[in-house]
């Protein structure tokens, strides 16, 4: 896979306040095809950050989910219906380069929605 096409995917980062909650997202991205793959980190991050003014704190969860640039939207929207938090952090950053096999995993894995089973 060339660079320019490696650049068309995603790396995403989320924080969520709870593991429950990153593992809901992380489902449910990933069952309907907006992700190829989500990581959680299981230990918490610690965060600081302003919220309304005041400096806040929080322990969350990171996820680190894989994409396309096509899904990128679509994926942000399932993020903020899914999240609690009125913004949720949705940092997108361009693959430059990686491994061919992986690279293709993941086009394929987004390549069309798959219909939900509820």
């Amino acid at each position: 896979m060339s660079p320019a096409e490696a650049r068309n995917k995603r790396v995403v980062f989320i924080t969520c306040p709870t593991r429950a909650l990153a593992r809901r997202i992380a489902r449910a991205v990933v069952q309907t095809r907006l992700a190829a793959c989500v990581n959680i980190v299981l230990s918490p991050i610690e965060s600081f950050y302003t919220w309304k003014g005041e400096l806040e704190e929080a322990r969350e969860y990171l996820l680190i989910m894989k994409t396309s640039a096509k899904r990128l939207a679509a994926l942000e929207n399932a993020v903020k219906r899914l999240h609690r938090y009125d913004v949720p952090e949705f940092i997108a950053l361009s693959i430059s380069e990686g491994s061919k096999k992986y690279l293709s995993w993941l086009t394929e894995s987004v390549a069309r929605a798959r219909k939900n089973r509820d």
